[in-house]
Parts: structure tokens; sequence; C-alpha cells
């Protein structure tokens, strides 16, 4: 799933994807998936996994696509799987490829705009244009742009062509990730969102009380383990991660979930920093792209664009013996 994009965000309103003051996101359109072999799977028309076959468009500032960065690298398929980076600022024109300091251009189809890489994969395409996007180059078309799907097709898919080892959707524990990602994402990965575009009251103090009785059962959670699912590191960690890493910079004032810091989490503040100190996780993380994305793109939230200076946030400070790698 992707962030949603200025045409439901931007000067034209909120309309679109809100009712009643509360916030809907709609649905993800391209749901195909890459396998080994290319047999369908699920239902899901199926996509064969080769180097060089499939290109990754991405935002920095995005947590959804930030997942897949993640997950591609833990993997090991940067050799495989290339990426583009678009523009933080999200404007009229949605996600652009300007350049600037971090943006990739599109050495695939040398687009200008995300949105021309929808039209091309299907000229009549009306939906949302949102990050991330599995191009593949063999047919001209998107895979997918579902983040939680094209996470689970880097951690398996590629695995025969030299991937890194690691399991992060392991069989036997499937039951209680699926459990603990309906929650996150219902109420935190997306209760944020919730909160921040909310235009009622009540909306948005319900949005917030969702938020951190996450949080809290979260803190309580990670306060007796290392890792949200069994003894090591699960897609769910990564799914939580891309939000807990902006909760503060972002999500605390732009968004008005401001309850509580995540400083004030000691358990969640150390296991994000745990994840943050990760050598494959912290060359994903883009502070800048982050805090110019939200605090510029969304006019109807920050008239003036200005970008805070702060919170200061030392990611790097030393991590108590339960959450060290």
């Amino acid at each position: 799933m992707g962030e949603l994009i200025g045409g439901h965000w931007r000067r034209t309103g909120l309309d679109a994807v809100l009712s009643d003051g509360a916030l809907r996101r709609p649905p993800s359109v391209f749901r195909d998936w890459v396998t080994a072999d290319g047999s369908a799977a699920g239902g899901a028309r199926g996509f064969k996994a080769e180097p060089g076959r499939y290109h990754l468009y991405v935002s920095l500032a995005c947590p959804w696509a930030h997942r897949t960065l993640i997950m591609r690298n833990l993997k090991g398929l940067g050799g495989l799987i290339d990426v583009s980076v678009v523009h933080w600022l999200m404007g009229e024109d949605g996600w652009t490829f300007e350049p600037g300091p971090g943006v990739v251009p599109d050495t695939v189809n040398h687009a200008a705009t995300l949105r021309e890489i929808y039209t091309l994969a299907d000229p009549q395409c009306t939906s949302r244009v949102t990050v991330p996007v599995l191009w593949d180059r063999v047919e001209g078309a998107i895979v997918s742009n579902e983040s939680a799907d094209i996470v689970r097709m880097f951690n398996s898919a590629f695995d025969h062509l030299g991937a890194k080892a690691g399991d992060y959707y392991p069989s036997r524990e499937r039951p209680e990730i699926d459990a603990v990602n309906a929650r996150i994402y219902e109420t935190l990965n997306n209760g944020v969102y919730k909160a921040g575009f909310a235009t009622a009251q009540g909306a948005y103090e319900q949005a917030v009380a969702g938020v951190f009785d996450t949080l809290d059962w979260l803190e309580d959670r990670l306060s007796r383990r290392r890792f949200l699912v069994g003894d090591a590191l699960t897609e769910a960690d990564i799914r939580l991660f891309t939000t807990l890493v902006r909760f503060d910079p972002v999500y605390y004032g732009h968004f008005k979930c401001n309850r509580r810091p995540l400083t004030e989490f000691p358990a969640l503040w150390g296991y994000t920093r745990t994840l943050y100190q990760h050598p494959d996780i912290r060359p994903t993380v883009s502070f800048p792209h982050i805090k110019r994305h939200y605090y510029m793109s969304h006019p109807l939230l920050n008239p003036s664009g200005v970008v805070p200076v702060g919170p200061e946030r030392d990611f790097d400070a030393p991590i108590g013996r339960l959450h060290a790698l």
C-alpha cells in the first residue's frame, strides 16, 4: 500500500478519501505476484523471478515504500532489482523525478512523474498513484503496488538466484505475524494517518486513542522480548519500524499524535534504535526526505511549508542488553 497522493491530500481537498471526518484508504489495484518459477499464486497472475527483470520505484519518505527497501537490503537483492527514488515533494503533479538530493531518476522508462508509469501499465488507469511500484521490464507491466505483497515476494521468490539467507515470514509463526501485523496496521501504521487527516474532532480523538493504546501494548510486549514475534527479526518488525522511526520527527507534531513522544516509551525507543542501527536498515532511512515530504507536501496541514529543525533524536545512542542485536 502506498501513501495517498496529492489529488486526494493536496489543495483539491480530502473528500475523495474522507467520510464523516475519518480517513478511508482505498485498496491497491495492482496485485500480481513474482514467484520462483512464474506460477500463479493465490489467484494472482504469476511473474517469474529473474535477475535484472524487475525495477522498484520508491519514495524514501513513504513508510510503505520503506518496507520494501528494507527487505531488499536484508535479502541482498540490490544486484537483482534496481531502484528509482522519487523527489520528496509531492505537489500538483504527485510524485516526480525532479532532481534533488537522494533522488534516483527513472532509468528504465525515463518518466518525469510516477503517474506516467501507471499509464504505461494501463492507459485507462484512474487509480491513486502510490509508491512502491514493482515494474516488470519484460512485459512492460506493474506487477504490484502493494507494499505488503512486495515484501513477501522479496522474502522468498529470489532465493534460488543468490538472495541472502533469511526467512522473515517463517511458516510456523505466520498466524502470529499476521495477527500482530493486522493490529499494528489498523491502529498505528494507518492510525497516525487517520489522526493526521481527520477533519472531525471525534474521528481524530478516536484515532489518537488507538495509536497510543497500541503503543502501550507494544511497550509491554517489547519490554519482555527482543522482537515482535519469535526470537528473530520478522516482517512484523520491519512493518512496525517504518512507523516508529517517523513518529517523533513527523507524526508527533505534524499529525498531532502528541500525547507522548516515542522517547517516553523505553522499550520501544530501545527497539527502534536497535533496528535503525542494523547495517541493512540504516542506509534505507532518510530523515531529510521524511521531514521535507510531510511538512512541505500537505498544505492543508502546514500551509507555510516550513520544515521544523527538531526534534533532535540520537538514533545511534547505546542500546540496552535486551534489544542489542
